[in-house]
């Protein structure tokens, strides 16, 4: 019997799990071997972990809980699957079109899958483009009328990382001209100065740049460029890819900052001295996987490599486990970052990735350690074992909180998505 669920229907590919919860000793035992032959060199026992994490504890929370017969996800959505509100987050909503569309891609052909995804994405184009503004709304409610507009540049981010893995499962004309719409109207507004920018929930300090800027367009324009064969977005990946370790990256702090000037070098005060260490661990490998869309850097590979291990050792809380979502460069305290001590689920999430990348990429037994390091954490603090996914939000010493950080939502996203590039990674498809 498989110890993620009780026994349920199997429908689509999907098991429905009851809300008997799995048998932890069981799941954590399992782990615990499929890494052991992960270090031997055998991929296949962690694949299938992996892959039953996936579709049989996380993807029915969302399943069982989340989709609006209006259309749409609710995700204003507490841990135990209780809908707080029906506002729907269109940075949360595009977000899980990538998702769904990617399992589809990569993973499981089930239409079900893209049916989600296409799903979604009709809600969204429907209700959330603003044409006067020529870019996706904030928030809608729960019927799709605007509560709040242009306010994030990442909106248009996530807009067309789904739309862009849409297209890529679809070959639909109207999802590719929906990508193209989006990526130019931002490539015109990136040209204009970083703190001109709306930039929810994140305010930019007059005369800043933020790192979220060119990490985000990067793998973005990357995407999308490389799928359509177009030079123009290539060539903008690679010129964000460029800001992140020309200007971003300072080699005698040797960390990324959040915050730099305009154009680059150091930002003064204390918003100046932030390390948002999860920011840079999952940048990293955005880079590794810009770089493979844009041509090959040896040298910039093995950079994000050590870059990964430098701010795991920056951010890793000694004193209790889990990485802080933010800190200073230098160690000093207070951090001008809000939250700076909470231990987020979604950081840890892309340490997965990141370490998992590192080990299958360089050999080095220290990106195996944190790996399994993480993933131990996980299982103990971060995974709900009563309700399916994980929780999003501990404190500094790993227990739960509440309260909202940076947006109000619990979205299939983050943690799918690492599920999904490991899975692939062990797989080796996409």
């Amino acid at each position: 019997m498989n110890p993620w669920v009780a026994p349920g229907l199997r429908t689509g590919g999907l098991t429905c799990a009851s809300r008997m919860s799995p048998d932890r000793a069981v799941v954590t035992r399992d782990l615990e071997q499929a890494l052991s032959a992960l270090r031997a060199g055998e991929r296949a026992p962690l694949a299938t972990w992996l892959r039953r994490h996936l579709f049989e504890h996380v993807l029915p929370f969302w399943e069982r809980h989340a989709f609006d017969p209006k259309g749409g996800l609710c995700t204003c959505i507490a841990d135990d699957g209780a809908i707080q509100s029906r506002g729907k987050w269109l940075w949360s909503q595009w977000r899980a079109v990538w998702v769904f569309a990617r399992i589809y891609n990569t993973l499981d052909r089930n239409p079900l899958w893209l049916e989600r995804a296409r799903g979604i994405a009709a809600f969204c184009l429907r209700h959330g483009w603003l044409e006067k503004e020529q870019g996706w709304a904030l928030l809608l409610d729960g019927d799709g009328r605007v509560l709040r507009g242009y306010e994030s540049v990442y909106v248009d981010g996530f807009a067309l990382y789904g739309l862009t893995e849409l297209y890529r499962a679809t070959g639909d004309a109207e999802i590719r001209g929906w990508a193209v719409r989006t990526a130019d109207s931002v490539l015109a507004r990136l040209a204009r100065p970083y703190d001109t920018l709306p930039h929810f929930p994140y305010p930019i300090p007059p005369g800043a740049q933020p790192h979220g800027i060119p990490m985000i367009w990067s793998l973005k324009f990357a995407e999308l460029g490389a799928l359509l064969g177009e030079p123009k977005y290539l060539q903008a990946a690679r010129r964000f890819a460029d800001e992140v370790f020309g200007q971003h990256f300072d080699a005698d702090l040797d960390c990324i900052l959040e915050f730099v000037r305009l154009g680059g070098g150091r930002f003064p005060g204390p918003v100046g001295k932030v390390v948002v260490p999860g920011h840079v661990i999952e940048n990293m490998w955005f880079q590794l996987d810009v770089l493979a869309r844009t041509g090959g850097d040896p040298a910039r590979a093995a950079l994000a490599h050590r870059l990964t291990l430098r701010h795991l050792a920056l951010g890793w809380d000694r004193e209790h486990g889990g990485l802080r979502l933010g800190v200073n460069h230098d160690g000093s305290e207070p951090v001008a970052w809000n939250f700076a001590d909470t231990k987020l689920w979604w950081p840890h999430t892309e340490i997965l990735i990141a370490t998992l990348r590192g080990w299958q990429e360089t050999g080095q037994p220290e990106f195996f350690d944190w790996y399994a390091r993480v993933w131990r954490l996980c299982l103990e603090r971060y995974v709900d074992w009563e309700h399916g996914e994980w929780r999003q939000k501990l404190n500094r010493n790993l227990t739960p909180m509440t309260g909202v950080v940076a947006l109000p939502v619990k979205d299939p996203f983050h943690l799918p998505r690492s599920l999904i590039l490991q899975i692939e990674q062990l797989e080796m498809v996409g």
